[in-house]
């Protein structure tokens, strides 16, 4: 059992938006969960506007991890994944005998986004990106309701090193049907 914050959103996408609403969600998080600077940047994903960090070594990640996504559904049998991205912070390992064996990684929270690629009809159309959109408009609220929580703001570890767009390590991880892929 984890003993840190796991915040989970549920999407259901169609082939042709999964890897923008997959973007703008990643994209959201890691916003939301920035404490250097950053530059900021906007999604538009089914007319809902998506906060999203301009930098190129995040854009590149979030890309890459998209891309793991899709190839696993598309050649999988499952057409359901997660997405997995993991807060971390830098803590000295010790032996038995307390000496240092270096660092290890902590987590302190975690964001779990379970996506389904489904294909409706075209008669339905309107209705799934409807409501799709509203799915979005919901996963953001629960991104700024829990980010700015009491919850939320003491789960974040002290912030010793402030360089760069998050002085903590970011992993973000790729599951389709259970089986971690990408590695």
């Amino acid at each position: 059992m984890n003993n840190y914050p796991t915040i989970t959103i549920d999407l259901i996408v169609d082939r042709s938006t999964c890897r923008d609403v997959l973007r703008g969600t990643i994209h959201a998080i890691l916003f939301h969960r920035s404490f250097g600077t950053v530059k900021p940047r906007t999604f538009e994903v089914l007319d809902v506007t998506m906060p999203g960090i301009s930098d190129i070594q995040t854009e590149q990640l979030v890309n890459d991890k998209i891309d793991i996504f899709w190839k696993g559904i598309d050649i999988g049998a499952s057409k359901r994944g997660q997405i997995v991205v993991t807060f971390s912070e830098k803590r000295p390992k010790k032996s038995w005998f307390q000496v240092y064996m270096g660092e290890e990684d902590v987590p302190w929270e975690q964001w779990i986004i379970n996506a389904e690629v489904r294909q409706p009809p075209d008669r339905e159309r309107a209705s799934f990106e409807s409501t799709l959109a509203a799915t979005l408009t919901k996963s953001i609220f629960t991104m700024i309701t829990y980010t700015t929580s009491e919850k939320g703001r003491a789960a974040v570890p002290l912030i010793t090193d402030a360089t760069g767009i998050s002085p903590f390590p970011i992993r973000i991880t790729v599951k389709i049907g259970g089986v971690e892929v990408g590695l």
